[in-house]
């Protein structure tokens, strides 16, 4: 399924929002994302898609006004334009910049239901009631607040059918007009399909929402725990650590990796986004593994946005460890985590040693 995303204006508050990670910029499936800033900002936005090494987004300069700048994000994809660099796509996914928790199961229902009915959007219902005023500025009617839904975004289309409707918008549609699947209605005759979408949905539109919004990502990369573990014996205390995890952090997604030796294991961690590394060391005692990591998480500009926590466990025989080694050993984490921190990678070493027959309680819990 090849899909494009197309953002309305983007407004001044987007100059942080675009700090923050978009959902849709994760997604495999869509293609081409094509944003439209002001030209006041279009500087701005090039340097923040550098910074972060975003791919596949292209600028458009934005409109007066949200129609018109969603007609000129629907122009850089469509074929018969003489500029055009991209390629038309089957379905076109409209979504606002200020509306930044968009999962991505949100975005398949509205592309499948565009694909079979031609049109789609995410609707919520109403948090309060919807009344008319009239004229003088009394009250003329109100709307039954059960039989209304909100229009949300994102909203898809068959890309035939948004462009042709916006190709025979009139300039009142342009100016004033809000809503892109009364556009689809009006002039391609189609009944969008509505979606139910989720609370996240909500839109940042003043500068406190972004405190609220910073909140909840905090949220979401605490709840994410990727256990490295450089052995597979499942017999081995790194293993039972594991279920420790799991078990008394029930409420933390915890997930088990090997060490990251190609570029495929770093994709397979980069692509989960956590922000909270737990590495278990049992064939090692050096901190080549460690320093791999870091590296890749340093490359991955993750650490960019907010502090990375990295736990490095060792499980050391103390019989077959001197006591210089083992001190050297402490030196050698507590001189590498000063270097990381200052890359925002909080690195924590945990030295455990232990003789080599040992009993391993069958309760999990015992270790805690």
């Amino acid at each position: 399924m090849t899909s494009s995303s197309v953002s309305g204006g983007v407004q001044e508050v987007c100059q942080n929002l675009m700090h923050l990670p978009l959902n849709a910029m994760e997604v495999c499936w869509i293609k081409d994302i094509v944003v439209a800033v002001t030209g006041e900002n279009m500087d701005a936005m090039k340097g923040i898609i550098q910074k972060y090494q975003h791919q596949r987004i292209s600028l458009v300069e934005a409109g007066v006004t949200r129609h018109r700048s969603i007609f000129n994000g629907l122009k850089a994809l469509a074929e018969d334009q003489p500029d055009s660099k991209l390629s038309k796509p089957e379905v076109v996914i409209i979504h606002d910049a200020v509306r930044p928790f968009v999962e991505e199961d949100v975005l398949l229902k509205v592309v499948t239901a565009a694909k079979e009915c031609g049109a789609a959007g995410a609707i919520r219902p109403l948090v309060s009631t919807v009344i008319s005023p009239s004229a003088d500025g009394c009250l003329d009617h109100s709307l039954e607040r059960a039989r209304h839904r909100a229009s949300e975004m994102p909203q898809a289309f068959l890309f035939d059918v948004i462009y042709e409707a916006y190709q025979q918008c009139s300039d009142y549609d342009l100016e004033f007009g809000t809503e892109c699947l009364h556009l689809a209605l009006k002039y391609g005759h189609i009944k969008a399909k509505l979606v139910e979408g989720s609370p996240d949905l909500w839109k940042v539109t003043y500068k406190r929402d972004l405190y609220a919004a910073e909140s909840i990502i905090k949220e979401r990369i605490s709840q994410h725990i990727c256990l490295v573990m450089d052995t597979k014996d499942e017999n081995h205390v790194g293993h039972r650590l594991e279920e420790v995890l799991k078990d008394e952090l029930n409420h933390v997604k915890v997930t088990s990796r090997l060490p990251c030796h190609t570029g495929r294991d770093l994709d397979q961690i980069m692509s989960e986004q956590c922000y909270s590394y737990v590495c278990v060391n049992v064939m090692t005692s050096d901190f080549e593994e460690i320093r791999k990591l870091v590296n890749m998480l340093e490359e991955s500009n993750l650490s960019i946005l907010y502090p990375v926590v990295v736990i490095s466990v060792y499980f050391l025989d103390y019989k077959s460890v001197p006591f210089d080694q083992k001190m050297e050993n402490l030196m050698q984490i507590r001189e590498y985590a000063k270097e990381v921190k200052k890359r925002n990678i909080l690195l924590c070493g945990l030295l455990i040693y232990y003789p080599q027959v040992f009993y391993l309680p069958q309760d999990p819990s015992c270790l805690t």
